[in-house]
């Protein structure tokens, strides 16, 4: 999980910044943001972009995404033929994606890249297939030295806790 933090990507602090202050306002907690808003971001494209749509953020907390599973992936291929499952791996990922997208709104980060640092407690606790809609929240939780953050996950399908972790992210020079 890799997320850019120059000035390119810190443009897209988007429209919540303007209507909203990152006070939990109603705007702030109502924002929302397309692929393409993502794309710019993060820097994964697909196969490896795990995040559809954010439906709620509050900038430099908490966001709230959701990722359409899709049979045409390319892992249920192998995994598992008859029987596709999406791995752990790639949920974990997922939320890290959204994680991704509340560090980037982060105020004054010094420019680098976001790396996927570590994950503990997490647990899977159904499977997610094919046609699920796969909802992460990812909360921040604390952030040291502007270079280093922990973020708790959840990924729910129709409610259902999906899996759950804490995440953390490292600030790596260009």
């Amino acid at each position: 999980m890799a997320i850019l933090t120059d000035d390119t990507t810190n443009a897209a602090h988007l429209t919540a910044e303007a209507e909203a202050d990152s006070n939990n306002t109603p705007a702030a907690r109502a924002a929302t943001l397309s692929i393409e808003e993502i794309h710019q971001l993060l820097p994964h494209r697909y196969p490896f972009s795990l995040v559809d749509r954010i439906i709620q953020y509050v900038p430099g907390k908490s966001a709230i995404g959701i990722k359409n599973v899709s049979f045409n992936e390319p892992h249920f291929q192998g995994h598992f033929p008859g029987k596709p499952i999406m791995p752990g791996v790639l949920i974990v990922e997922a939320m890290a994606q959204v994680g991704g997208v509340v560090l980037t709104q982060m105020p004054d980060l010094p420019e680098g890249l976001f790396m996927f640092a570590g994950i503990d407690k997490v647990r899977f606790r159904r499977p997610v297939v094919p046609g699920d809609q796969l909802v992460m929240t990812v909360e921040l939780l604390r952030v040291k030295h502007r270079r280093f953050g922990w973020m708790q996950g959840r990924a729910e399908v129709d409610g259902q806790l999906a899996a759950e972790g804490e995440l953390m992210f490292s600030l790596v020079d260009l």
